[in-house]
């Protein structure tokens, strides 16, 4: 299972860390992802790291301005988001696959319930 939190109400041009904690002990083997999903849209790929944290890749809507990361020994992943626009208002879901990290949400195999990150202007 996994869970998120860290979601909030945030100014335009501020920062924001979500947090995923998964429970079990196969986390370390698993790729992870964040997507989110906004208001009437699709559930869009946001960053995606592979098990051993040396392949990420990111959407071009947040390069430059979110990081990924992970930290094995405490089975947490996390998005850490700069410069926030009103257009990152989602609710923001992570995502763990085995294998290697994908772009698409339907390689995933277990998800967390979501976090609301509202960016105002």
């Amino acid at each position: 299972q996994l869970a998120e939190s860290g979601g909030g109400l945030v100014q335009a041009g501020g920062s924001l860390r979500v947090s995923c904690v998964a429970s079990g002990d196969i986390f370390s083997r698993l790729a992870v992802g964040w997507f989110r999903q906004g208001p009437g849209k699709e559930r869009e790929f946001v960053a995606a790291l592979s098990d051993s944290g040396a392949s990420i890749y990111y959407s071009d809507s947040v390069k430059g301005r979110f990081t990924i990361s992970r930290d094995n020994a405490k089975n947490t992943m996390y998005l850490q988001m700069t410069s926030l626009k009103p257009e990152d208002t989602a609710a923001y879901f992570c995502a763990a696959a085995k294998g290697d990290p994908s772009y698409s949400a339907g390689w995933y195999d277990y998800w967390g319930q979501g976090t609301q990150v509202t960016v105002s202007s």
